[in-house]
């Protein structure tokens, strides 16, 4: 109960109180009939009448870890021995010696909350008393400076206000990790920085995150820093992408992350603020600044954030993340080099067979309709689309199968100049049939509102070993628990 480094308690006993405090007032007439130490957290002329002491900075009741007021403690010998909390009549009368203590209390009234665990002062508590070493460079503000303007003037931010990563801050963060807060987690393209556990929690709270998010920012830090994912390539390319974060596993639900209805855009806290924080990171840490290794020629809101979970629980089909060779019962990341999402619309379509001719027919026109192998994709189906699907008996296999029998096409129709476009494959693969993707290159997502007979597919940036590889992360664990495809 007493944490390291904590300020002796004098022999005998102690007692903390706060004139806040309606129990506190009530047992306050029993402190003259025993001799006590007392500690008054905020009236520093309560208890009336009573020599107290006043615990101004409560770093006695942090210390001392004191989670409830009033707080009796027995000290022996500069040990605590034996506390109670509250006012429970027969431990104050044990503890205190005096038998009929209180006789004429009730036997029983619980405390209030000490003010050393308020949440508004517990964070600024454990960054001045907790012992903490942050690594990270402190950067002092005259008292006219405006916290905001001054990171957008220092080039930390996105275009959006951030949060100021407070020392305070950074530490609350830190509790919703058990990594080390020094521990490298990755080496960050392109200036090829390590980064910590600490730096992406700064950079966390800046993007607005709570520390139940953390795991999941580290996790696709992780991922985006793989040389398969290739985040330096994905930076550099002139094509308006950037990683697109699809999270799978009960903790998705855990942390309130969206992916029923609007959950591509703006609203769910977990999904902006775990992608934003991903890409904060990249630029802050990493380097990666539009106009500078940036190059998109156009860009894409996504490159703020574009981070959602996938809808598992009443999808017909398999999750992502099972597909790339996860359980379900585990959390991961899966990150994808990805453009902004282009809506899929079938409002008639009430069979599999037609549903499939329909996204056959969209995703074929991706980037450029005679640009074939070059580019995966994700394929978001719809609640209502999946439904259709599913009763016809299609699972993910098969749909996945149907649509690649659907993307093959002759040569002569994708050879350069074919239909009156430049662009296209070598004339030597005229006399061929290509496939639009490679086999594993659509991959399936079930996400989005229950009403709207819609889906998504978004594009992905080029494939392969000079392109990027979609990454799949497991949340919390080590690298060793990477898988790529």
């Amino acid at each position: 109960m007493t944490r390291a480094n904590a300020p002796v308690l004098p022999d005998g006993l102690v007692v903390f109180v706060k004139r806040e405090c309606e129990t506190c007032r009530m047992v306050v007439p029993l402190l003259g009939e025993f001799e006590a130490t007392v500690y008054t957290q905020d009236d520093p002329t309560f208890p009336d009448g009573v020599d107290a002491m006043h615990d101004h900075d409560l770093s006695w009741s942090w210390h001392h870890d004191i989670e409830t007021v009033p707080t009796l403690i027995r000290v022996v010998d500069g040990q605590e021995v034996e506390r109670t909390v509250g006012w429970l009549r027969a431990d104050w009368q044990r503890i205190s010696g005096v038998a009929d203590l209180g006789a004429d209390l009730p036997v029983m009234r619980p405390g209030c909350g000490s003010m050393s665990v308020d949440p508004d002062l517990a964070d600024s508590l454990e960054a001045t008393f907790g012992g903490h070493v942050l690594k990270s460079r402190r950067i002092e503000l005259a008292e006219l400076d405006d916290e905001m303007e001054a990171m957008f003037d220092r080039g930390f931010t996105d275009g959006l206000p951030v949060v100021p990563p407070t020392e305070a801050r950074v530490l609350r963060m830190l509790q919703g990790t058990h990594r080390d807060p020094h521990e490298v987690v990755a080496v960050v393209p392109p200036d090829l920085v390590p980064v910590t556990v600490e730096k992406i929690a700064v950079n966390a709270v800046m993007a607005g995150c709570l520390p139940e998010y953390l795991p999941w920012v580290i996790a696709a830090v992780e991922a985006v820093c793989t040389d398969e994912f290739n985040i330096h390539g994905v930076l550099a390319t002139t094509m308006p992408v950037g990683p697109v974060i699809v999270c799978n596993g009960p903790g998705t639900r855990a942390i309130g992350m969206n992916g029923g209805g609007n959950a591509l855009g703006q609203g769910n806290r977990a999904n902006l603020t775990i992608g934003r924080a991903v890409q904060l990171v990249v630029r802050n840490v990493g380097g990666g600044r539009p106009g500078e290794v940036d190059r998109a020629t156009h860009g894409n809101p996504g490159k703020i954030s574009f981070c959602f979970a996938e809808l598992e629980d009443s999808s017909p089909f398999s999750t992502l993340a099972v597909s790339r060779g996860f359980a379900p019962s585990d959390d991961t990341v899966t990150v994808f080099a990805g453009e902004g999402p282009r809506c899929i619309v079938d409002q008639k379509a009430r069979t599999a067979e037609e549903l499939a001719n329909t996204f056959a027919a969209c995703l074929r026109t991706l980037h450029n309709p005679k640009l074939v192998l070059a580019f995966d994709a994700v394929l978001v189906v719809g609640p209502e689309h999946a439904r259709v699907f599913a009763d016809d008996g299609w699972d993910r296999d098969r749909l996945l199968t149907e649509l690649h029998t659907r993307l093959q096409s002759p040569g002569r129709e994708l050879i350069w100049g074919a239909g009156g476009i430049a662009d296209g494959v070598p004339p030597h693969l005229r006399d061929t049939t290509l496939p639009k993707f490679r086999p594993d290159g659509i991959l399936l997502v079930h996400a989005g509102g229950g009403a709207g007979l819609f889906s998504a597919m978004i594009g992905g940036w080029a494939n392969g070993a000079m392109g990027s590889q979609p990454v799949t992360w497991r949340v919390a664990t080590s690298g060793s628990d990477r898988m790529s495809a």
